[in-house]
């Protein structure tokens, strides 16, 4: 049975895009066989495509401190339609911080554990300078999201 990887990333610059398109890279692996994947802006996603998927990757830029506007702005929309049945959803996240990233941490934290859902990982924070070796890093949570999927461990 086909599982489905929803992931909903914010990428409004050259280097954010890169990082979206990795994590997509990743979850199409060729060692991936039954994973359907929708790969969506935030401001695109709602509550059917959350309603949709297995499995949900998260990826926002740090603005001033806090997850994109566009991520919280997703998350204002699906919050109370996915709420009742989406509880214990697996998901990750990535956070493209130019500071430390800790403030957007924890605010998507938050309301990760309203809705329920259950982290496959603990967030992968990509601070500081922009290096290529993020996409590489973001590529290997699309692919371990996938196979987890893929193998049923989620």
């Amino acid at each position: 049975m086909t599982k489905r990887l929803l992931i909903v990333a914010h990428a409004p610059s050259p280097n954010t895009l890169k990082l979206r398109e990795a994590a997509e890279r990743g979850a199409t692996h060729a060692d991936i066989e039954n994973v359907a994947l929708a790969v969506k802006a935030p401001l695109d996603a709602g509550p059917d495509d959350v309603l949709a998927c297995d499995a949900i990757l998260l990826g926002t830029t740090e603005n001033l401190g806090y997850m994109s506007g566009a991520l919280k702005d997703f998350f204002d929309r699906s919050y109370y339609p996915v709420l009742e049945e989406k509880q214990g959803l697996p998901c990750a996240l990535y956070i493209r911080a130019g500071l430390d990233g800790t403030g957007t941490r924890r605010a998507v934290e938050s309301i990760v554990t309203g809705l329920g859902w259950r982290w496959v990982q603990a967030p992968l924070l990509l601070h500081g300078q922009w290096q290529e070796g993020f996409a590489d890093e973001v590529e290997e949570l699309g692919l371990t999201m996938a196979a987890a999927l893929d193998s049923g461990m989620i």
